[in-house]
């Protein structure tokens, strides 16, 4: 059948299982919103208020299902704006397809009217990028997209459109998707056999999940392993779920703001074994300092991420959960009590603690943690919030935690909260917000309530930008400079402005009632929570320190 460029667009969407994409229309992309206009019964398009609230749609959508993610934009600022959201994709390997339109090809080059090489801007932060120029080739450069974004280690696509390639015709060929096969033609026998025997050779070893161990799907396979081997179990941000946080085994996230016990026994141990990590900067700390009693087994998809910022004994390249499933069937079961019970030791010394007298960011996630019974989806926004997110909240599964990692990125999780409810109807789905982060993209509210999609917006309101703060109090002789946020703004009458329910917290006792109400309502909530300005996230470790020197407040008073 003869189709035009955007009718094309839309069967290789719907060739590739696509129902939902995020976008924003303008006009080198109104013909492929007119075809879509015409589908709508198939595809379904939520107009976000901004290009970058659908970047982070798309990657919360995909993130919490490990489908492909979809965003739509016009030419210019239009595609400009997608660009964070491209590259927080890109930081913590998101499978994600960003379609732009351009100007036609003859203005190409000519400085036109909202014209940019918006390839040329993304090429260090996409997996692939393409521009089509000639309809013929635009069915196959889609499909190629989404192969690109799913296959291997996952990431993000851009694929420009010229206005009009959208509107040439020429005949279109129905395909089934290509199958994408996990990564195993690099496991190598000699490498899994080396690994065993510094396996059964250890006598301390110590689990390090990343985020590989999410996006493989390994998670069972991960749980099998630890138990059998017998060690305990730290993870990333990005590892979140992959191992339980309620397991027996498991000791806290590693790093910066990670847990003294999993810090010390990362330290302590004699066998590191990295699943799907690649050692980012926030977890080792001091790189030379990083596991330095320890031999170092490395286990990645991406031959590129061995050797990189740690030097390793040993690796395996390979899709994680195949790699896992080998290994379990032949290693024998261990029992290391000794260690283990030296590492529970270790946790029973150094809890997580906060002061419980007053309203906290850690109480109310602890209190959002027990009235969902932990089986809620948490997204949240980056600094103070999402380290206290990710160590008061205990995720039991995997793609339960949705949050920016490698880039960072403030204002990321509203956009993500609304492409993670659309994708997980039936689970409770909650931002976790501070207030310097939620002011970045809260006009994406508007967007829950004008498709009424439930989600929870909780933000922790210290008036100031915390994390920031945090550092200038410690490290910059309290120069708090351009960090306070203390003004008039009323976020709770923001919230009904824009058509959700408002409701403001500022005693603890208030925390269940607000929470239970929000889950009751099924509609868009605000919950504001006032926290004090100087509320810190412990432990903490020092930049360009090696991790092993993690300090709490206990320890700050000590040393004055």
């Amino acid at each position: 059948m003869k189709l035009n460029g955007s009718e094309i667009v839309i069967e290789c969407l719907k060739e590739q299982g696509v129902d939902t994409v995020f976008g924003y229309p303008g006009g080198t992309i109104l013909n492929i919103y007119d075809a879509l206009y015409k589908h709508s019964d198939e595809i379904r398009h939520i107009l976000t208020s901004h290009e970058q609230g659908a970047a982070h749609a798309a990657d919360g959508y995909a993130r919490s299902t490990g489908k492909v993610g979809v965003c739509l934009a016009t030419s210019g600022p239009g595609a400009t704006n997608l660009v964070t959201g491209i590259a927080t994709a890109y930081m913590d390997s998101v499978p994600l397809v960003a379609i732009t339109a351009n100007v036609a090809v003859p203005l190409l080059g000519r400085d036109s009217f909202q014209e940019i090489d918006i390839a040329g801007v993304t090429m260090p932060i996409t997996k692939h990028n393409f521009i089509v120029k000639d309809i013929a080739m635009l069915a196959e450069t889609i499909r190629k997209a989404f192969e690109i974004a799913q296959s291997g280690r996952p990431g993000p696509v851009l694929v420009d459109i010229t206005k009009d390639v959208t509107a040439a015709t020429m005949k279109y060929t129905p395909a089934v998707p290509k199958k994408i096969e996990r990564k195993t033609d690099e496991i190598k026998e000699s490498d899994i056999e080396k690994a065993i025997k510094l396996i059964n050779q250890s006598k301390k070893p110590f689990i390090l999940v990343g985020g590989g161990a999410v996006i493989s799907g390994a998670a069972e396979e991960v749980t099998e392993f630890a138990h059998k081997i017998h060690s305990p179990v730290t993870d990333t941000l990005m590892g979140k779920g992959a191992f339980s946080g309620e397991d027996e085994l498991y000791t806290g996230m590693l790093g910066m703001h990670g847990t003294k016990t999993a810090n010390f026994g990362v330290t302590e141990c004699d066998l590191l074994i990295a699943i799907g990590a690649r050692f980012s900067d926030r977890v080792t700390g001091n790189a030379k300092k990083f596991a330095y009693n320890a031999k170092i087994l490395q286990i990645d998809v991406d031959p590129a991420e061995i050797n990189k910022n740690v030097l390793v004994d040993a690796s395996i390249t390979g899709d994680v959960k195949e790699i896992l499933a080998k290994l379990n069937i032949r290693i024998e079961q261990h029992n290391r009590e000794e260690w283990v019970g030296h590492i529970m030791e270790l946790k029973e010394k150094y809890p997580l603690k906060y002061n419980p007298e007053i309203l906290t960011g850690p109480y109310v996630i602890e209190e959002l943690y027990r009235i969902t019974d932990g089986d809620a989806v948490i997204t949240t926004e980056v600094g103070q919030h999402q380290m206290w997110s990710a160590q008061y909240y205990k995720y039991k599964k995997p793609r339960t935690l949705i949050t920016s990692g490698g880039l960072g990125t403030m204002g990321y999780g509203l956009g993500a909260c609304i492409g993670t409810k659309i994708a997980n109807p039936d689970k409770i789905v909650v931002n976790i917000a501070g207030d310097g982060c939620f002011r970045m993209n809260m006009n994406e509210i508007a967007t829950a309530t004008r498709y009424n999609i439930p989600i929870i917006q909780i933000v922790l309101n210290n008036h100031v930008l915390g994390m920031v703060r945090q550092w200038q109090t410690l490290f910059y002789e309290k120069r708090y400079s351009a960090t306070v946020l203390n003004d008039s703004v009323d976020f709770v009458k923001l919230a009904e402005a824009m058509g959700a329910e408002g409701i403001k917290v500022t005693k603890k006792e208030e925390v269940e009632p607000a929470i239970r109400k929000a889950i009751s309502l099924n509609k868009p909530v605000v919950i504001e929570c006032v926290i004090d300005s100087d509320d810190k996230v412990w432990p903490m470790v020092p930049a360009g320190a090696a991790i092993e020197e993690s300090f709490n407040e206990d320890d700050l008073k000590n040393r004055k």
